[in-house]
């Protein structure tokens, strides 16, 4: 027979702070008049059975926000083997298992620990188990139930939004949309009317309106005019339970903005303006401002300006600043105050953007009166025309007159002009000018050969007032007369063979003429009479302004006439008639049978204008071997040796080194010689040392040369010894010689090396005696002693 065993959940009734318990078909809102029991079968969670005395629980709620000082109870957990005698243990896991609800192991007894918050998280899901005590097996299969946290009205609504921002057109209708404010409520919505919002209006009437459900702002009064009020802040409360009394609230802020539309036509402030204007005003320059005011802003407020009528429609135009949307009047045409000095003007303003449903507020446009009085100013004199052409003949005499310029003063006084060139335009002052009458004349030659075209500037200035002058342009263009003679169009040299024949063509001419020919040129070409009779050549006029040179004879010898000049007469056909004489150079060459040109006279082909090519060529060659020569000269000079006084086999070559030489290094031998040691009659006295270089030229002084056996230690204590006794010797100290190393300096070594091997060799005493720059020295050596002897 199997045996079932029960595993009860009891939530007690009776404590303060009470819990709450739903069966699975329906939801109860009070409390559990009995105590309610989970009965789970001990083979399986699934296997439900109903207990005599309740039914099955599943699902528990706990309020959320729990305030008093002691844990918070939620109910009890007990199984049918629990005999009381504390065998058994219960075990509570799941969410917030041990932290945030706890379970007496003994009683079965489940507690909240902490304040449950609905809206952090609305359900717990926990496993109960009761175990052996001593054994820790489960006696009851594993049990699960939920606890979900019972909603309270804890918060009040938020807006999305803290401040909302709209607009709508001005003079709207009633009932137009503006925009919609929403409002969240973090409560549950499932339970109780804590999550229910009812929107309201609370500053903002009778302007706006809400709806208290939707939350949707609309105009709530008639033709709402922005040039009246343009801005509108609004406050929307929102308020949970539903609205009513005990719910919570929260509020936003909506900014309103009327924006504009073109219900305002432009009205000029006042009907008439007067403007004067100099009559020197330029064209296009602006003579006043007119503005007509807009009550509406941006595109509803551009106004075009026109002129509309007036005696002086003709000379003004007006524009619109888009900036300031003002009218500018300008002039069109040139004021002239002795003509008229008043012009009267309409002038109409009218909206470029206008809106059809303000039409019956009246015509958008409106028009004013503008009096222009011009004023007279003294104007400078005016030309008769605007710039003069004149023509004068190359050949004029000077003071000739050859045009006359006029001017007068516009204005009524009619004051007195005279007249000047701008020497800016006439450098040269080729020509002047009548300063009471305007009459331009002469005063230097004119050559249109050099210049065709002469362009100054005349100045006119008024008497009174020379600072009020006009200038006109004056073009001068010089008309040619036949002042130049004809003559070659290149220079001819030409050249007759040898064995040319009679009547033989040997160079054809032809002529240019600088002056200006209207029906063109007509060259005539003769010789010229002394050589008409006696040339050895004759000129033929081809009659189309060239001609040609034939040979008279037959054969000529350039031994006997090398060379021929014959002179040719060019004239002309103009009148009057100009001629000159130009000469032709043929010269006489050797020539084959083809009368190709094989060789001519040395003197005839070659001009002395520089070296010729050989001669150039053999001054380079001179050049180079002078370069060649100079270099090997140098080489050699630089590999010649001294060749030692003594050569032997033992012969050992050890360098002297200098020190202030940075010249060969050890390779360089060139500086000393042992060799002169071993045989000092070979030293040359007049010599110089090839180390240093010597401040002054002075012969030092020599003793007896020493016997040739004298030994090298001799030799080199004689020397040294003589420099020790020479004033002019320098301070040369850096001979050294490695086949001998002397008997060791009296003052020893001057090296620092192995100075500190000894202590009491040195005494610094004198330190002390030298002065202060030398205190720190004395310090560090001289106390030494004194800390020895204590």
């Amino acid at each position: 027979m199997r045996t079932y065993h029960c595993f009860w959940l009891l939530f007690w009734a009776g404590q303060p702070h009470q819990s709450f318990s739903t069966p699975l078909s329906e939801r109860t809102s009070g409390f559990p008049e009995k105590e309610k029991v989970l009965v789970l079968s001990g083979n399986s969670r699934q296997d439900l059975h109903r207990s005599k005395r309740s039914w099955m629980w599943n699902q528990f709620f706990l309020l959320e926000e729990y305030t008093g000082t002691d844990y918070q109870y939620v109910g009890k957990l007990h199984s049918d083997q629990d005999k009381g005698d504390g065998s058994l243990k219960y075990i509570l896991s799941g969410d917030g298992a041990g932290d945030l609800f706890i379970i007496n192991e003994n009683t079965g007894d489940i507690q909240a620990t902490k304040r449950l918050d609905r809206e952090e998280k609305p359900v717990y899901i926990l496993r109960a188990q009761a175990v052996n005590r001593k054994t820790g097996r489960p006696v009851e299969p594993e049990s699960e139930f939920i606890i979900k946290i019972h909603d309270i009205n804890d918060n009040e609504p938020m807006f999305t939004k803290d401040v909302y921002n709209a607009s709508i057109p001005e003079m709207s209708d009633v009932g137009t949309f503006v925009v919609q404010v929403t409002a969240t409520d973090a409560d549950d919505p499932t339970y109780g009317n804590s999550a229910k919002v009812v929107y309201s209006i609370l500053q903002g009437q009778p302007y706006f309106s809400v709806e208290s459900e939707t939350g949707i702002i609309k105009t709530a009064l008639l033709n709402m005019d922005r040039e009246n009020r343009e801005q509108y802040q609004v406050v929307i409360q929102a308020k949970d339970m539903g609205g009513q009394m005990g719910g919570l609230s929260g509020t936003t802020t909506v900014n309103i903005t009327l924006t504009d539309v073109n219900d305002n036509p432009p009205r000029f402030p006042q009907s008439t303006y007067q403007f004067r204007a100099p009559e020197s005003t330029p064209l296009d320059s602006p003579v006043g401002r007119i503005k007509a005011n807009d009550a509406d802003v941006d595109e509803n407020a551009e106004i075009e300006y026109s002129i509309t009528e007036g005696d002086g429609y003709d000379m003004f135009g007006i524009t619109t600043d888009k900036d300031t949307q003002e009218g500018i009047i300008t002039v069109k045409k040139a004021l002239d105050f002795e003509s008229k000095n008043l012009y009267i003007l309409k002038v109409e303003a009218t909206n470029t953007h206008v809106d059809p449903r303000f039409l019956y507020l009246g015509p958008f446009k409106d028009s004013a009166t503008v009096r222009i009085q011009v004023e007279d100013v003294d104007e400078p004199p005016m030309f008769s025309r605007p710039a003069y052409i004149m023509e004068v003949k190359e050949d004029v005499p000077l003071n000739s007159i050859i045009g006359t310029v006029t001017a007068q003063d516009p204005d009524a006084a009619k004051n007195p002009v005279k007249y000047s060139v701008d020497r800016h335009t006439d450098m040269d002052r080729v020509f002047n000018i009548n300063s009471g009458n305007g009459s331009i004349f002469t005063s230097k030659p004119l050559d249109r050969e050099t210049l065709l075209w002469h362009n100054i500037t005349v100045i006119a200035a008024e008497i009174n007032n020379p600072k009020q002058s006009s200038r006109v342009p004056v073009f001068i263009k010089v008309l040619d007369v036949n002042d130049n003679a004809p003559e070659f169009a290149m220079f001819y040299e030409t050249f007759v063979c040898e064995n040319a024949k009679a009547e033989q063509l040997i160079q054809t001419l032809s002529a240019v003429d600088k002056d200006d020919s209207y029906n063109g040129h007509q060259f005539s070409f003769s010789l010229a009479p002394e050589a008409a009779s006696s040339s050895n050549f004759t000129l033929q006029d081809n009659r189309d302004n060239t001609a040609g040179i034939f040979t008279r004879k037959t054969r000529y010898n350039r031994h006997e006439t090398s060379t021929y000049f014959l002179p040719v007469v060019i004239s002309d056909n103009d009148y009057p008639i100009q001629s000159s004489t130009e000469t032709v150079t043929i010269r006489v060459c050797a020539c084959d049978h083809r009368g190709k040109m094989l060789s001519c006279n040395a003197e005839a082909l070659v001009h002395p204008t520089g070296l010729s090519t050989g001669a150039l060529i053999a001054i380079l060659l001179c050049i180079i071997i002078l370069l060649v020569t100079v270099v090997l000269f140098a080489a050699l000079r630089r590999q010649r040796k001294k060749e030692p006084l003594i050569i032997s086999k033992e012969d050992i070559r050890d360098n002297i080194v200098s020190y202030n030489d940075e010249g060969g290094g050890e390779e360089d031998t060139q500086a000393f010689d042992i060799g002169t040691l071993r045989n000092p009659e070979a030293i040359d006295d007049n010599k110089l040392r090839r180390d240093i270089v010597p401040e002054t030229l002075f012969i030092p002084r020599r003793t007896a040369t020493a016997r040739d056996n004298t030994d090298v230690r001799d030799f080199i204590n004689q020397r040294l010894k003589e420099n020790d006794t020479d004033p002019t010797a320098p301070p040369y100290d850096s001979l050294a010689t490695y086949a001998y190393e002397g008997n060791g300096s009296v003052a020893e070594s001057l090296s620092s090396l192995e100075s500190v091997t000894t202590d009491g060799d040195q005494d610094y005493d004198y330190l002390s005696d030298w002065g202060p720059r030398f205190k720190k020295l004395a310090d560090m050596y001289g106390p030494m002693d004194s800390d020895k002897d204590s």
